[in-house]
């Protein structure tokens, strides 16, 4: 593999930052998703991120809660009414 320097602005970095934090992905892989995706001319990403990608910094976050949440059917009287 290639290996490509260049010089980006404080405030672009910081984006990339963010953005290999929430997707647990070195800053390789996601420059590399980009160029792939601009040079392809692709306008929306090859895949879709799932429920777990999107909720990521969510998942084992709230403590108190009933332990049997996710597989106790009492818990959904009354969903959706």
């Amino acid at each position: 593999m290639k290996t490509l320097s260049l010089k980006i602005p404080e405030q672009m970095d910081q984006r990339i930052a963010h953005e290999v934090l929430r997707r647990r992905i070195p800053k390789s892989v996601l420059v590399r998703e980009a160029l792939d995706q601009f040079l392809s001319g692709s306008k929306s990403p090859k895949k879709q991120a799932s429920v777990f990608d999107l909720t990521r910094d969510l998942a084992g976050k709230y403590r108190g809660g009933p332990s049997d949440l996710s597989t106790n059917p009492k818990y959904m009287d009354g969903f959706g009414k």
